[in-house]
C-alpha cells in the first residue's frame, strides 16, 4: 500500500482529539489579540510615568552628575517604575491566563519571586544598554542611529555568552543529564554538532511551564543542550533525538549569527524610526523631553514596543525559515520523522496547529504543526527505505 503523507498528518494531527484542538485553537487566538492589549498597556503605563514626573525629579537630584551614571540611574528607575506599574497586567496575562489554560502550574509566590529577580537582571542589563544609547545620542551626532545597530549585537552577543553560564542558572535548577540510553543519544548528537559532551542537561522547566520543550543554546564553550524535564519525562528516546536534533540544527546552521545580524539590522531601522518619530510621540503623551534626555526613555520605550509589533510579521517570516531548517537538519541527519511528528503534536496543546495561512504569517514564529508534520511525512514517503 502507498504510504499517504497527507492522510499521516491529518491523522497525528487528529489524534489530539477535538475538545483539546478547540482549546489550542482558544489560547492561540487569545494569544494574538494579546499582542494588541500589551501596546494599549505599554501606553497606558508610558503615560503614566510622563504625567508623574518621577523621572523629572531623579533627573533633578542627579545634577552634576557624570551623564552616563546620570543615564544608567535614571534608565534603571524608568524600568523598576514600568514593572510595578504593569503587574497587575503581567499577573493576569502571564500567570492567571496561563494557569487557567493549563500551561503552568507555578505558585503565584513563585511566579513573583521570579519576576522581582528578573525585573532586577532587566534594570541591570537594560539600563547598560540605553546608557550606551544615550551616549551614542550625544557624541556621535545626527547618524547616532546608525552605531546603534554594533551596541545591539553587541548587547545580544553579551546576552548569548552569559545566558547558560550565568543567568538562566538563577531561574532554573540545571543538572548532568543522567548516565543512560537518553545520555548516550545526546552525546552522539552533541559530538556530530561540535556541542560540548559534558554540557548536557536537564532543568526544571516544569516550574514555569508544562510545555513540551529543550534547546541548544549558548556560543562556543558555553554552548550546551537543556532538555525540560517536561519533555524528559513524557517524551519517548525517538522523541528525545528528533526534538534534540532540531536544535542541534540551529547551532550547526549558525542561526544564532543571523538572528544577532536580523536584529542588529532591525535596530539600526528602529532607532532611525525613533530619531524622526520621538517629538510627535512624545508630545502625545505630555512628554517635554527631548530624545537626547534620558527622562524621554518612557516614550522611547514605547516607540520601541510599537515598531516590534509591526514589524513581527517580518521577523516571524525569517523566523519560521530557520524553524524549517532545524527541521530539515533533524530529518536529514536523526531521521525519525514518526517520532519528530508525534513531538510536534505534543506542542500543538498550545499553539493551534492548524491556523489560517495568514494568520500564520502574521503570528506563528515556528510553521505551524500541520505543515511541519506534513513535511516530516513528506520525508518519510520520499525515504522509504529509511
Amino acid at each position: 500500500m502507498t504510504f499517504d503523507a497527507q492522510t499521516a498528518t491529518a491523522t497525528y494531527v487528529d489524534s489530539l482529539g477535538p475538545v483539546a484542538l478547540s482549546k489550542a485553537a482558544a489560547y492561540t487566538t487569545g494569544s494574538h489579540w494579546l499582542l494588541l492589549w500589551n501596546l494599549l498597556a505599554a501606553a497606558l503605563i508610558t503615560w503614566l510615568i510622563v504625567r508623574s514626573g518621577v523621572l523629572d525629579r531623579i533627573a533633578a537630584g542627579l545634577t552634576g552628575r557624570g551623564p552616563n551614571l546620570r543615564a544608567f540611574l535614571i534608565a534603571a528607575v524608568c524600568l523598576l517604575v514600568q514593572a510595578v506599574l504593569s503587574l497587575p497586567w503581567a499577573l493576569y496575562s502571564d500567570w492567571w491566563r496561563e494557569r487557567s489554560y493549563a500551561r503552568t502550574s507555578q505558585p503565584l509566590a513563585d511566579f513573583l519571586g521570579q519576576g522581582v529577580l528578573a525585573v532586577g537582571i532587566n534594570a541591570v542589563l537594560a539600563g547598560l544598554f540605553f546608557t550606551g544609547i544615550y551616549a551614542l545620542l550625544r557624541k556621535a551626532g545626527r547618524r547616532w542611529w546608525l552605531w546603534s545597530g554594533a551596541l545591539a549585537a553587541l548587547g545580544l552577543t553579551t546576552i548569548m555568552l552569559l545566558g547558560p553560564t550565568v543567568i538562566e542558572p538563577l531561574f532554573n535548577k540545571y543538572q548532568p543529564v543522567p548516565a543512560g540510553e537518553v545520555r548516550n543519544a545526546l552525546v552522539d548528537i552533541a559530538r556530530d554538532s561540535g556541542i560540548p559532551t559534558d554540557r548536557l542537561f536537564v532543568f526544571d522547566g516544569s516550574r514555569q511551564s508544562n510545555n513540551f520543550t529543550a534547546n541548544v543554546s549558548g556560543i562556543g564553550s558555553s554552548a550546551r543542550i537543556a532538555i525540560s524535564d517536561v519533555a524528559f519525562k513524557g517524551a519517548t528516546l525517538d522523541e528525545v533525538k528528533a526534538v534534540t536534533g532540531h536544535e542541534a540544527g540551529h547551532y550547526v546552521l549558525g542561526h544564532v549569527w543571523r538572528m544577532i545580524i536580523l536584529f542588529s539590522l532591525l535596530a539600526v531601522l528602529a532607532f532611525y524610526l525613533a530619531d524622526r518619530w520621538f517629538p510627535t510621540v512624545a508630545r502625545a503623551f505630555g512628554s517635554k523631553a527631548t530624545l537626547q534626555d534620558p527622562t524621554g526613555l518612557p516614550v522611547l520605550l514605547f516607540l520601541i514596543s510599537l515598531l516590534a509589533a509591526l514589524g513581527q510579521p517580518l521577523t516571524n517570516t525569517i523566523s519560521r525559515m530557520t524553524e524549517s531548517e532545524a527541521d530539515r537538519y533533524t530529518l536529514t541527519h536523526i531521521n525519525l520523522p514518526d517520532a519528530m511528528a508525534t513531538a510536534l503534536v505534543k506542542t500543538a496543546e498550545y499553539r493551534n496547529p492548524r491556523p489560517g495561512r495568514l494568520e500564520e504569517i502574521l503570528f506563528y514564529s515556528h510553521p505551524s504543526v500541520e505543515r511541519r508534520v506534513r513535511a516530516a511525512m513528506e520525508w518519510k514517503a520520499a525515504h522509504p527505505a529509511n
